[in-house]
């Protein structure tokens, strides 16, 4: 596809012309755009309320430096971002990203992407980002600590459980959530649910570790279901080895499926045995917790398995592939080696892991593509559901969160794919779920005049 509506077209040249180097953010709103056009076409009132231009643009963008110590006593600076993106449907919502290549192009990517992810799980939620270029890879503890502080001491005034929610995401876990809760806690003298993904004592919920894996596989089992197949038996390519791959590993183990690969920064490993339940399992969150961001070492406990320094799994013979470690991992490159393996499924984990040139191709040599913001909404989802257990001063146990997950996660495939067949894309899910998300950010954004 390509964007050929005059007004999709002016309102994409005004954002490359405003954004200019943002590439991340430039990809993320082509995406979106190219998929709008019969959209646009049955509601010229939008273009009349200047919908789109208002869409691309955020509500509020908040740049702040965060000085902090090291342990050798030596002050650092790093710069701190949060971008509400849009609040028609409900409060700011999405993660913390801490990371050495974060730059606004990245937070607003991710914001405007959280948008439409948002509103696809059905909840009343809006769409921010945020995050540092600090790294915590290789950092004790104190350091943490102490660059959570800073961060949470200009980030407190911009966020609330009503205003703004953050939450975890890439370099932010279980540490880094309890050092910011702790501290917005302590400026603002409140115990409210400010932030998602907290732990289980103070207010965290049951089963949003994992949330985002699961979501994931459900959504694969709901694409697979379409063409009269299951996961149980299939061989999966899985990248990455954090939460999100942990969680996905696990949830396809239980549905019988075999996992035969993770990745990390330093290359990918081959396990023809399968990354199965169990000892496997827990070892990937021994790898995270490790700090050294590679995943080498798995081959070195479990000799079966093989590890490619240096290289990707996307050439690996598999029935599904599940990309969960970062933005645009497959390029054309990996796509063309995805095609000659014969892949059929790519169900994205993460954030916008495909190139749009890469989804192209794909779905032009017969891949069903699920997208990232459809298929990796379950954490957000679950996200949601602590800030309403915060809310209500209540626990919910983890089979309840399971439930209502596996129903959000049905919804999102299914109303992805009828938008797509209502506006003449068959079963194209990710058009379906831009429009699905869209729809309801445009219905909203009407009601509620120009702001």
């Amino acid at each position: 596809m390509s964007i050929k509506n005059a007004y999709l077209q002016r309102v994409y040249e005004s954002v490359e012309k405003r954004n200019a180097g943002e590439k991340e953010f430039l990809q993320a709103v082509y995406e979106v755009l190219e998929s709008l056009e019969p959209v646009i076409e049955q509601h010229p009132e939008y273009e009349a309320a200047g919908l789109l231009e208002r869409l691309v643009e955020p509500e509020r963008v908040i740049t702040f430096r965060v000085p902090w110590v090291d342990d050798n006593g030596k002050v650092q600076v790093n710069r701190g971002y949060r971008v509400q993106f849009n609040s028609a449907i409900g409060p700011y919502k999405g993660g913390l990203r801490f990371a050495p290549n974060v730059y606004m192009g990245i937070i607003k990517f991710l914001g405007f992407e959280q948008i439409f992810k948002n509103s696809l799980t059905g909840l009343p939620i809006g769409g921010g980002k945020g995050g540092s270029d600090f790294d915590p890879n290789g950092k004790s503890d104190a350091e943490v600590m102490r660059f959570c502080q800073s961060f949470m001491t200009e980030l407190y005034r911009h966020i609330g459980a009503n205003t703004d929610v953050p939450a975890g995401d890439l370099g932010v876990g279980a540490r880094e959530i309890g050092y910011l809760f702790g501290q917005y806690k302590r400026l603002k003298d409140v115990y409210e649910g400010v932030l998602t993904g907290k732990g289980i004592p103070y207010g965290g919920l049951n089963g949003r570790t994992e949330a985002t894996g699961y979501g994931i596989v459900f959504f694969a089992r709901e694409m697979l279901k379409r063409f009269g197949e299951e996961l149980k038996g299939k061989e999966v390519v899985v990248s990455g080895f954090g939460n999100v791959s942990w969680g996905t590993v696990q949830k396809l183990n239980q549905l019988g499926a075999k996992v035969i690969t993770i990745s990390g920064p330093d290359g990918y490993i081959y396990d023809p045995d399968g990354v199965t339940a169990g000892e496997k399992e827990d070892y990937l969150l021994e790898l995270r917790a490790s700090g050294k961001n590679i995943c080498a070492p798995y081959a070195e406990k479990f000799p079966n398995a093989k590890f490619f320094p240096g290289e990707k799994p996307w050439g690996v013979k598999a029935d599904l592939y599940i990309p969960c470690a970062t933005q645009n991992e497959i390029g054309m490159e990996e796509a063309k080696a995805m095609v000659a393996a014969g892949c059929k499924f790519l169900c994205e984990g993460s954030n916008m892991p495909t190139t749009n040139e890469a989804v192209a191709f794909l779905r032009d040599n017969g891949v069903v593509i699920g997208p990232a913001k459809a298929a990796n909404a379950g954490g957000v989802a679950c996200s949601c559901i602590e800030m309403g257990q915060n809310a209500g001063h209540t626990v919910f146990a983890p089979d309840q969160v399971y439930a209502q997950l596996e129903s959000i996660m049905v919804n999102i495939h299914d109303s992805a794919a009828a938008a797509a067949e209502k506006y003449g894309f068959g079963y194209n899910l990710v058009a379906g779920a831009n429009i699905a998300g869209f729809e309801k950010i445009a219905s909203a954004m009407m009601a509620q005049g120009i702001v």
